[in-house]
């Protein structure tokens, strides 16, 4: 899916991450939220976006009964990644290289 909003029993803000991928088989969910950091602050942005579909991970845990977790996929205007950026996109079903 890409940019749905989640339906969802109450009533969530952050309930449109960018990417959903939803594993019925492995009863595991992805919220992918991508953005492009303007500054060289990555880290925060990261932060930022776990924080913020934290309400709607449980929510989905609780409705759905599978493990769900967020991958914040940021990256600076000048290329600059977090050092915990591999870690997140080694999460990411498929095949990945991050020179």
């Amino acid at each position: 899916m890409w940019n749905q909003k989640i339906q969802t029993d109450r009533t969530i803000p952050s309930n449109k991450p960018d990417i959903i991928i939803r594993d019925n088989e492995k009863g595991t969910c992805i919220l992918k939220d991508v953005a492009i950091s303007g500054d060289r602050n990555v880290i925060k942005k990261e932060a930022e976006k776990i924080l913020k579909y934290k309400d709607l991970t449980k929510e989905i845990q609780r409705m759905w009964n599978i493990k769900t977790k967020v991958i914040p996929v940021i990256i600076g205007a000048t290329g600059t990644i977090s050092k915990s950026f591999r870690k997140y996109v080694s999460n990411i079903p498929g095949k990945h290289e991050v020179k």
